[in-house]
């Protein structure tokens, strides 16, 4: 490596020992036998291991163990006060219904913590090829808005970009505004009803915060100035608590040299034709996994502090938001981890799919590379059904913080081609949610996608879900009026907004019963 091309990279923000290590290891070979998941069935909905959470859910527990364990982790809950009791003796249950386990999720919010991956500069997804090989035609539908919105928000921190479009064409709230706005209001819920039930916590925990991030080195500034404007938000600036809420913990995810693409064969060098430059690097996120090692010391912070749990999802997902039957569900039983992946649409044929892998474990497989399309259809046209990685995990942080070394070490690093604007390179990562089979019975809940999986990888994703040209929008996506529908009604019930002159506003605020 010559010392210019070296200085380059540390400008552009680059880990260049971490680079070259990962460039010498992928030209030892070492990465050539990395397992790849093999599914070995599709799981059923068991009430257990995959809850079904599109319906109204119950949890019986033996009642010492349920005294116990909320014991544990908030002595201060009144464990007689939260569902019925069956049996009697060492045989007594609790019956705990949804409106029991929402009530005492809502009570844990001070041991939990909601953090997001904010992941680089919005390059892919304001990137024209790769909103065209989304869908060639809905582009054309949406051709002016894009041309319109894609220079604003390419380069710029994808949460800090419109969230959605409102009915008369003007941009909406960013993603952070709205995750923001969720965790202040989901506090003020607490509140309430911690009020109601006569319940006091710890004075050092404050309800679903600190929030924490991984940002990148492209991103953070732009984020500190960002939260610095958003004190006086509309959505932000009459709610208790948003100084608190925009001092996040966050910590920089360091950026990894892209690597010359496939097609130039062995070995590969670092890819240095950024934009079409001669000499020019690319600095890249080395995927979301890489949080179990940038966060890891503010997972630690979080559990001296007495945190419990860490809820953890991208930024772009406006269904990605605090579900207390969810945190109770998972918090009783004592499981490790929890995951959100929804039933499948018609258009979801790219990502992961829930299996069992080879050695029996609950497992993410991509279709395409490791489970085909066919495999999949087939697989729904006997019943079974498909659930889709949602990209959400909620996390018991004592067992997180036991095991960080053992799933930093354990984690497979992916190696995989791209073609954007930047060029044809290679792209090294690791994903958090090959994570799932390396924890012991994990949950997995079966939610609906269009209330908790309403991401935004593309631009137009963001453009459909918007509303849009709706008519002539379904003939080319059907699920678009799902999408609109979906995100309707969470900005209604989640974010607390209302439309008002065909624009979403905040709603004033109201007490929580």
């Amino acid at each position: 490596m010559t010392d210019t091309l070296f200085t380059r990279m540390r400008e552009l923000g680059i880990d260049v020992e971490r680079s070259q290590q990962i460039l010498e290891r992928f030209n030892a070979g070492e990465y050539d036998n990395i397992t790849p998941v093999e599914p070995s069935g599709i799981p059923g909905v068991d009430g257990r291991q995959v809850v079904d959470r599109t319906q109204t859910v119950e949890l019986n527990l033996p009642e010492q163990q349920y005294r116990t364990r909320l014991r544990e982790l908030a002595p201060e809950i009144p464990a007689d006060r939260f569902g019925t009791v069956s049996g009697s003796g060492p045989e007594a249950l609790r019956n705990l219904d949804q409106d029991a386990l929402q009530a005492i999720g809502v009570l844990l919010y001070p041991y939990l913590s909601y953090g997001v991956l904010n992941g680089g500069s919005a390059t892919s997804y304001g990137d024209l090829k790769k909103n065209e090989s989304f869908d060639s035609s809905l582009l054309e539908l949406y051709r002016p808005e894009f041309e319109r919105l894609a220079p604003e928000v390419t380069g710029r921190p994808k949460g800090i970009t419109p969230a959605w479009l409102n009915p008369d064409g003007t941009p909406g709230a960013s993603f952070l505004e709205l995750k923001f706005r969720m965790l202040l209001l989901a506090a003020e819920h607490y509140r309430t009803l911690a009020a109601k039930h006569g319940v006091s916590p710890p004075e050092s925990l404050s309800p679903v915060l600190p929030f924490f991030e991984m940002t990148s080195h492209a991103t953070e500034d732009a984020l500190r100035d960002a939260y610095r404007g958003y004190r006086e938000s509309p959505l932000l600036k009459d709610l208790p608590g948003v100084k608190e809420a925009l001092d996040t913990r966050h910590a920089v995810q360091p950026l990894l040299a892209a690597l010359t693409h496939s097609d130039r064969g062995r070995p590969k060098q670092f890819f240095t034709e950024a934009w079409g430059k001669i000499g020019e690097p690319l600095g890249i996120p080395g995927g979301h996994g890489q949080n179990f090692q940038v966060l890891a010391p503010i997972y630690r912070e979080l559990r001296r502090q007495g945190k419990r749990f860490v809820y953890l999802g991208n930024v772009d997902n406006l269904g990605f938001t605090v579900d207390p039957v969810s945190l109770a569900f998972m918090a009783l039983r004592g499981a490790p981890a929890a995951f959100d992946f929804a039933y499948r649409t018609p258009v979801d044929v790219k990502g992961g799919v829930l299996v069992f892998d080879q050695d029996k474990n609950l497992n993410c497989a991509d279709i395409g590379a490791a489970i085909s399309k066919d495999e999949v259809f087939r697989a729904e046209s006997r019943g079974e059904k498909i659930l889709f990685n949602c990209a959400t995990g909620l996390f018991d942080l004592d067992n997180l913080c036991d095991n960080l070394d053992a799933i930093l070490d354990g984690l497979p690093m992916r190696i995989s081609d791209q073609h954007k604007d930047a060029g044809k390179y290679s792209q090294a990562e690791q994903v958090t949610w090959e994570v799932i089979a390396m924890l012991k019975e994990p949950i997995v809940f079966g939610i609906d996608k269009y209330r908790r999986f309403l991401a935004a990888k593309m631009l137009l994703e963001t453009l459909l879900t918007s509303g849009l040209h709706a008519d002539q929008a379904v003939s080319s996506q059907p699920t678009a009026r799902n999408l609109h529908e979906g995100l309707k009604t969470i900005l209604t019930e989640e974010y607390g907004m209302e439309l008002r002159n065909r624009r979403w506003v905040p709603r004033a605020p109201r007490a929580w019963s």
